[in-house]
């Protein structure tokens, strides 16, 4: 009876159809079997992409986010001296979600009095090694939850009365709420902390300003000479980089400026031209000044109630016992190694790192790392304090008096014991400083052309402090030039160590945003990624750092930092 009906049901339906004298349900019930079947072998070959556990996180800089697969519109205008494919990467790299449309009101910004967090899941207690889960909900002033991302968080797991921290992961899930994960490095008691450096809406200023408003950072250039009258003259003329989207100021001269393009690099700083004095007589550089155009709104979000606040979330002390895990990385120190969030952590003031086995050094061993070495740091003030604190912790690496101007070097010390050179200048315009003299400032890539490089020779560079204001596309391609003389060295000198300093935390203004040197330290590392070069990370251990955050991180960070240079120095 029920044969019967399946038949007629289905006869009325495939009319045109002959089916023989197989009742129609049974047939549907065979087809059925045979499409699961073919579902189920499809599965165990293979294709299970939809049911894949989500992957680790991968091991990159600072908060993520999802980046777009698409090539963007900026790629097909790739800096000189960089391929699509290239640029193409590093604007990936930097990549960085936010609001669709702009924010008319401070209200709606979030809010680090109303945002807060929750730790996921936690236990009575963790083990030595373990991970931490916590997760941030970003609300607006008005207490209303946020609905898209782009907010810049940092986290941190630390412990006041141990002196240690860790650094955390930051994920942005785009639509309000963020993860963040932490590396439980230590036996006793810790808190999580979250701090709101930049609001979404904030990030949206400082792109446009990055964008439009390079020159609110300008320089001074000096011309001194004699007029037509034989009288002596100086004049005080505004300059800055020659790239498209960087004006001077405004003026009414036919002949607006004095351009010096540098013959190796083809870069070119330009300074408006003086009244009574010739391009040529350009003797002196200092730093300018800074224009605040800021709008209303943006100042707001600018200000101290917006910017670099701690959240107020989960108070709960996590208990850490000890463990037979391992968390000590035993690996040497070699160039290549990528940097794991987290990079290392703090206990009683001392860092352990997890990119390789670093040492903490004493004097003597100090001083043997350095003998019969060549040592050149180039780059900003951040570098300048390791040159600093060689000099002064050694005694017996003495400073030459080479009368020069502190900020912008030369400046050169030497251990005649230990036949050791040591050495220190800036990396060239531009460049915020004092008045110092032109021909002082020499761009890293001429630099490096003219070291001979070789197993006794160390060349440390850093690059992101002066050089937040200016567009993106400058910057990689200053990078470029960089690359492309540290391969020449290397392929020279294959035994020359490079050693790039990263991009430290401290700036939290429209001209010198952390945000804007993050985005300049992915751009970094992505040009260097294939390079054999050592990468060292000092982001991380100032912003995890119980210290009161400067651009210029206290002496036992830098002592840290010196340890991990040692290190690479002198592996064994």
């Amino acid at each position: 009876m029920h044969s019967t009906t399946c038949y007629s049901a289905w006869n009325k339906v495939f009319r045109p159809f002959r089916w023989g004298q197989i009742p129609l349900c049974w047939f549907g019930i065979l087809l059925l079997i045979l499409l699961y079947a073919v579902v189920l072998w499809s599965y165990s070959s293979g294709d299970r992409q939809a049911n894949q556990p989500l992957p680790r996180p991968r091991m990159q800089h600072h908060n993520r986010t999802q980046r777009p697969s698409e090539p963007t519109p900026e790629a097909s205008m790739a800096p000189p001296g960089l391929s699509v494919e290239k640029w193409e990467r590093m604007l990936r790299a930097i990549h960085w979600g936010g609001p669709e449309r702009q924010v008319t009101s401070a209200n709606r910004s979030t809010s680090p009095g109303q945002s807060t967090f929750i730790i996921q899941n936690l236990k009575q207690s963790y083990s030595v090694g373990e991970e931490l889960h916590a997760t941030i909900f970003a609300k607006d002033f008005t207490g209303q939850p946020k609905r898209y991302g782009g907010d810049f968080f940092q986290a941190k797991v630390y412990s006041d009365k141990l002196k240690a921290s860790v650094f955390g992961e930051v994920l942005d899930h785009q639509n309000g709420t963020y993860s963040a994960r932490f590396i439980l490095p230590w036996a006793g008691q810790a808190s999580v902390a979250v701090r709101l450096i930049h609001s979404s809406e904030a990030v949206q200023a400082l792109k446009q300003h990055r964008s439009t408003d390079s020159n609110r950072i300008y320089f001074h250039g000096f011309f001194m000479g004699k007029d037509s009258h034989g009288a002596r003259v100086q004049e005080t003329m505004v300059c800055n980089i020659k790239w498209a989207g960087v004006v001077l100021s405004p003026t009414t001269q036919k002949n607006c400026c004095c351009e010096y393009q540098d013959a190796r690099t083809g870069l070119t700083w330009q300074c408006r031209q003086p009244k009574a004095l010739p391009c040529d007589a350009l003797m002196y550089h200092s730093m300018g000044g800074y224009v605040n155009r800021m709008t209303p709104l943006e100042k707001v979000l600018m200000n101290s109630q917006h910017v670099n606040r701690w959240l107020q979330g989960d108070s709960r002390i996590i208990t850490i016992i000890t463990s037979n895990v391992t968390i000590e990385v035993r690996n040497q120190c070699k160039p290549g190694l990528p940097t794991p969030i987290p990079a290392g952590f703090y206990l009683s003031n001392v860092w352990t790192s997890f990119v390789c086995a670093t040492r903490h050094f004493q004097i003597n061993d100090t001083a043997e790392c350095l003998k019969n070495k060549h040592i050149y740091i180039v780059g900003d003030s951040t570098s300048r304090q390791w040159y600093d604190y060689l000099v002064q912790t050694m005694p017996t690496v003495k400073p030459m008096n080479l009368h020069s101007v502190y900020q912008v070097g030369p400046l050169m010390a030497v251990d005649v014991q230990n036949n050791v050179d040591l050495h220190w200048r800036s990396h060239g315009l531009p460049l915020r400083c004092l008045k110092a003299p032109i021909v002082s400032l020499q761009y890293i890539s001429n630099i490096i052309d003219g070291i001979v490089g070789g197993p006794h020779t160390v060349f440390v560079f850093d690059m992101w402090a002066h050089f937040t204001n200016f567009p993106l596309s400058y910057f990689a391609h200053r990078v470029s030039l960089v690359r492309r003389a540290v391969v020449a060295l290397l392929r020279r000198a294959p035994a020359t160590k490079v050693i790039i300093k990263t991009a430290n935390t401290g700036y939290k203004d429209i001209f010198g945003s952390d945000w804007l040197s993050m985005q300049l330290d992915r751009i970094l590392r992505e040009a260097f990624r294939d390079v054999g070069v050592y990468i060292l990370d000092v982001w991380q251990m100032t912003a995890c750092h119980y210290n009161t955050e400067t651009i210029h991180p206290a002496p036992v960070i830098i002592k840290n930092e010196i340890d991990i240079l040692l290190s690479f120095m002198c592996p064994e």
